[in-house]
Order: structure tokens, then sequence, then C-alpha cells
């Protein structure tokens, strides 16, 4: 396992970062507890969770599996969504902000959250009262460093100046859903973080699972993509584009005897700009064949052609900067 400091830090990641969502859920405790325990044998030492994954259980199971090995580990966690059913029980304000750090250190068992991430964007609640209280948290030492999720360019860029002009605590990371078939933000997001060094930790880098290869052009009755609406859909990845990416990772699995799912984390590993990409699994089996993405590097021309058949169309005003580009 290689590291990779996380954007404007001197935080230093495993460059993959196991996610916890379905811990407590499709995935068991004592199966959740080996995969993190094998996780950190191997050299990981990046866990992402939330305190809204399954109510709550996923930190308290991950707070289980790290109680005699915390310093080794960095630990993510996120606030945003609804944890109350009345009004301030949801959002980034200062209220939600600090009982959700309370409630997420106490599930986890811990006296400090490595990363605390704001899951996404609360129109609601002004960037700077969710920037002071973060501030606040990391001075008093119960989080160490923040980061965003599932933001647009224009939210992360807005929150860095008000932090760089307040002289609060920066974002360092942001978390976004990223894939071989899901590339919206290379229109924006991507450059912005390598200009302003923000780490890039994609969420769904299989789509989904959709790039594990189980899955035909025929509507699956099993797995996440069943669902019938959200990301993690069988109508959004249905799609001839989808497919003719799922086609070109099948043929680079094949051709250099690797899974498509390993193809697929490669592909991410070597992309430019990409710090970890989390990577979710249901089973011990699927946590083994997720690990089979390090330890060896994907051949350029491979990753060319994965790249060159995921790419976004040419779009303005990508292809009327480009044409003016200067030539030195």
């Amino acid at each position: 396992m290689q590291y990779r400091l996380l954007g404007r830090s001197g935080l230093a990641v495993s460059e993959l970062c196991l996610g916890t969502m379905t811990f407590g859920n499709t995935t068991s405790e004592s199966d959740s507890i080996d995969m993190i325990h094998r996780f950190l044998d191997r050299g990981g030492n990046f866990l992402d969770t939330a305190n809204v994954y399954v109510s709550g259980r996923s930190e308290e199971i991950v707070g289980k599996a790290i109680q005699d090995r915390r310093s080794e580990v960095i630990l993510a966690t996120k606030v945003r969504f609804a944890t109350a059913g009345h009004p301030n029980g949801v959002g980034v304000s200062r209220k939600h902000i600090l009982d959700g750090v309370e409630a997420s250190l106490k599930r986890l068992n811990t006296d400090y959250i490595d990363l605390y991430q704001v899951h996404v964007w609360d129109h609601a609640t002004p960037i700077e009262e969710t920037l002071r209280t973060l501030d606040d948290l990391v001075t008093s030492g119960k989080v160490r460093y923040i980061g965003c999720s599932n933001f647009f360019a224009w939210q992360l860029m807005k929150s860095l100046a008000t932090s760089d002009w307040n002289r609060y605590v920066r974002f360092i990371s942001i978390q976004p859903q990223y894939s071989l078939v899901s590339r919206e933000m290379d229109r924006e997001m991507l450059s912005l973080c390598l200009e302003e060094n923000v780490g890039v930790i994609p969420w769904a880098p299989l789509g989904g699972g959709f790039l594990t290869g189980r899955y035909t052009r025929e509507e699956p009755n099993s797995g996440r993509l069943t669902a019938k609406a959200g990301e993690s859909s069988w109508a959004i990845r249905a799609n001839e584009q989808n497919f003719a990416v799922l086609d070109a990772v099948l043929h680079a699995a094949k051709e250099l005897d690797k899974t498509p799912a390993q193809v697929a984390l490669s592909w991410l590993l070597q992309r430019e700009g990409i710090t970890s990409p989390i990577f979710g699994a249901s089973t011990l089996e699927q946590f083994e064949d997720n690990m089979g993405a390090v330890g060896w590097s994907m051949p350029e021309p491979v990753w060319k052609r994965l790249d060159e058949v995921s790419s976004l169309p040419s779009e303005y005003p990508n292809r009327f900067i480009a044409k003016f580009a200067r030539p030195f």
C-alpha cells in the first residue's frame, strides 16, 4: 500500500480508503470488523463513515474495530443529513454540527475525528457560520482536519475563499462521486482541486457495482443497481455510453488478467488529482477483490483507452478556451 498527502496538509492517507456504508446492514458486524483489521494489516489507514450510515450503527462498528489501533487510523466521518425530527436536527448550522460531532465521538468511542466532512451543501446556513464552527472544533482538538462532499465547484471555491478571508481552517478534501461512468467533476471540479491543492477522495468508484462485471444489458434482479431511484439505480447507469465503458473495462481485465473491479479502481489510482478512492464491500470476497487493485500499474496504452472511451464530450467553454490556449 502506498500513501499520499491529503490536499494541502501533511496528513498521509493510504491510496485506497475503506468505506463503511454497508457495515451493520448488508455486512455483518463480524465481517465488518474483519475487513477493517485486514485493511489495517495490509497498510491501509484511511476509513470513511458518516453519522447517518445505518442510523449511526456504522460508526459504532468502526469504533469497536479500531479501539486498540486508534493512533494508526485516519478516521473520517460526516455531518449534514437529518438525525432528528425537529427543525434543527438537519443541516450544518452551529447547533447541528456541535450536536453531531458529540454524537459521532460517542459512537466512534474516540476523543477526536481526523477528517470531519460536510456531507452536502446547506443552502439554509451561511457558510461563514459553518466554517467558524468547524474552525472552533479544530482549535478544540475534537477535529483535526475538515473536508466537504457533493459540492458544486463554486461552493467549494466560496468556502475556500471564506476560510482564507477569515483565517479559518480550510477544507483539505472533497468527496465527490467519480468513476469511469461518472466523470461530471471533470467539467470544473477536478481542475479547481488541482489548482487549490484539495484532495479528492471519490465515492462509488465502481459506479455502484456497474463496473464489477456482474451486470449485463438486462435489468438486474439483485444488487445495488436494482434501486428504483438515486445514483446507484439502473435508470441512471443503463445507457449505451456506460455499456461501452463497461465493455472496455472487461476487455482490459482480460488483457491484464485482472478483475473488472481492479481495473476500474486502478484507472482511478493513476488519474491525476485523485488521492484515495473509497471502496466498499458487502462481503469478504468483494473486499479481497477490491484490494487487488493495489501493487501494480496499468500500462499507459490501456489507461488511455479507458480514459478516452469514458471521457465527457467536448463542451463549451472548454473547447472555446482550448482553441485559444497559448502555445507556451
